[in-house]
């Protein structure tokens, strides 16, 4: 992020940090695959056979979870439908869990799937990010309404795309 801008959003947000760029390689290696093989640390919340869920370094509130499959793949389309089946299976029980102790009355879910979606840690992984009232995080977006007909050319361009 640019200096100005950085200084700008830095002023608005107050005492609130920025998050910070974590590296998403240690020695050449995905900090995430690294985790999954037990040789990197991480707060570790639950596992399966296929995936595994731990603690976010940089939460957004307290109990931000990240669940990532077992096998490496950089992108969402990059990834066995098992693993996506693993990951969201996982995500729920989390989700759950953060319900059950008391951190959450809601969930919000998030996977960043490209740098221009602010994909940083080139590892798939879902966000599960418990919510309570009042807690302050708020998802800013100029927010449209457009035509059926701009809605169904747009559904038929994807539906032509999809293989």
């Amino acid at each position: 992020m640019g200096g100005r801008l950085s200084r700008a959003l830095a002023r608005r947000l107050g005492r609130r940090r920025l998050r910070e760029h974590l590296p998403a390689e240690v020695d050449g290696e995905c900090v995430f695959c690294r985790i999954v093989d037990g040789r990197g640390a991480a707060s570790v919340v639950a596992s399966s056979d296929r995936a595994v869920a731990f603690l976010d370094l940089q939460p957004l509130v307290p109990g931000h979870v990240l669940v990532v499959p077992r096998a490496h793949a950089a992108h969402l389309a990059d990834v066995e439908d098992v693993d996506g089946a693993a990951l969201w299976s996982l995500a729920a029980r989390v989700a759950a869990g953060l319900r059950a102790a008391g951190l959450a009355d809601g969930v919000n879910l998030l996977l960043a799937d490209g740098a221009v979606a602010w994909q940083t840690v080139w590892h798939v992984h879902l966000h599960v990010i418990p919510r309570r009232r009042g807690d302050g995080l708020r998802l800013l977006a100029a927010w449209t309404r457009p035509e059926r007909t701009r809605l169904d050319a747009t559904a038929e361009q994807i539906r032509a795309a999809l293989t």
